[in-house]
């Protein structure tokens, strides 16, 4: 991945829902000026959420999510209405498409749009075919609801880009870095190229610190552990040194007291907005006890090596410190649990690959259920005795 492309987890995430048939594939598919979605007029042509990464001028790199109909029917339609409201916890924009042939509201439509104002999410209403019937039904729908009109027989989609476009200042991106160093610092990122590191690339929060640093005009020096005493040896000027979790225990004991220390994880912990959230799962490892279940979660699919930090060293750093014989589960990539009742602890990696939108809604079904959240970052810390340390920057 180029610093030129923007990941995923940086785009602005716009869903289309509706009842099946409403015609929400046809608007994404004008929308993008590309066939992303079959189109079809029988009910239920989309059986799984598609998505479309893209550029849409003027609104900027954008992921768009069609979805399947929330009022599908038996036992796998109501897997696919599943999916489909899982979907909310990833959005920026919900646009609910509607459609003008109906004179109300379906129940399944008054529910998801109650569901969207309950989660303050902004929003937009279309109704389609308005070139099949005379004049506009949904009499129901407030007068303040932002509502589009759209002919079936009109690739013409600038007012909808328009009402995308008003909605987007409300996403404001938030400090990663920067703004915890004077400009024209000097920071020096930590970043070990061992066996887990991906070929040919650093990791994205890696490649994002180094971005924004050098968008505000700072000094950017890149090492690996066992080259850092001698960077900070030839530069005094260091104020910031940013490492990779994984060698904290290394990293902490090279960087003398003068000079802030801290991690990537953390960083995007702080940046998904989930920071404080998290700070108090702490407590909750020194409480596990044998046969306690932890959840260790991963926003990515990346092929897991054979020392991989979810799966290897984070449950072997845990049981040492723990001294407990703790069970473990992991998930990755979309794949989030929706119950979590049996687990004493989440522990999550710092969600480069997922929005803020989604990090932040895996954050609150853990406090809706009672469960404690912490970082990757956080956690190997805390392991080190240096989780003081690695938040001083943020104060």
């Amino acid at each position: 991945m180029s610093l030129n492309n923007t990941p995923s987890g940086q785009r602005v995430h716009i869903g289309f829902f509706g009842i099946r048939n409403a015609g929400k594939s046809s608007i994404v598919n004008k929308l993008t000026n590309q066939a992303v979605s079959l189109v079809s007029a029988h009910k239920g042509t989309t059986t799984d959420p598609v998505r479309k990464t893209m550029e849409l001028l003027p609104l900027g790199p954008v992921v768009i999510i069609d979805t399947a109909g929330f009022d599908d029917e038996g036992e796998l339609g109501e897997l696919r209405k599943e999916r489909t409201y899982r979907i909310l916890d990833e959005m920026d924009i919900v646009v609910l498409v509607l459609d003008a042939r109906a004179d109300h509201l379906t129940e399944e439509e008054v529910d998801f749009l109650k569901m969207v104002k309950e989660r303050k999410l902004p929003y937009i209403i279309i109704e389609n075919h308005v070139d099949e019937v005379a004049g506009h039904p949904f009499e129901e729908l407030s007068s303040e609801e932002k509502l589009l009109y759209v002919d079936a027989t009109t690739d013409d989609m600038a007012a909808v880009k328009q009402a995308l476009l008003q909605l987007a200042p409300k996403i404001t991106e938030p400090p990663l870095v920067a703004d915890l160093v004077p400009e024209k610092s000097t920071v020096v990122l930590v970043i070990p190229i061992d066996e887990s590191a991906p070929k040919g690339r650093i990791i994205l929060p890696q490649q994002m610190v180094l971005r924004d640093l050098l968008d505000h005009r700072c000094k950017a020096i890149c090492c690996q552990p066992e080259e850092l005493t001698e960077v900070l040896n030839e530069d005094k000027s260091v104020s910031l040194v940013i490492t990779d979790s994984q060698a904290f225990e290394t990293v902490s004991k090279m960087v003398p007291d003068n000079i802030l220390l801290t991690s990537f994880s953390i960083l995007m912990a702080r940046y998904r907005g989930s920071l404080n959230t998290q700070l108090k799962g702490v407590a909750a490892l020194k409480n596990l006890q044998d046969n306690d279940k932890v959840l260790i979660a991963e926003a990515c699919t990346h092929h897991r090596q054979c020392n991989d930090i979810g799966t290897v060293k984070l449950p072997g750093w845990i049981r040492k410190h723990t001294g407990k014989d703790v069970d473990f589960e992991f998930s990755s990539g979309n794949e989030f649990p929706e119950d979590l009742s049996k687990y004493k602890l989440v522990v999550h990696c710092g969600g480069c690959m997922i929005n803020a939108s989604e990090m932040q809604s895996r954050t609150k079904h853990c406090v809706e259920q009672g469960v404690p959240i912490v970082n990757y970052g956080m956690a190997i810390a805390h392991f080190n005795g240096i989780l003081d340390r690695s938040l001083e920057v943020l104060k």
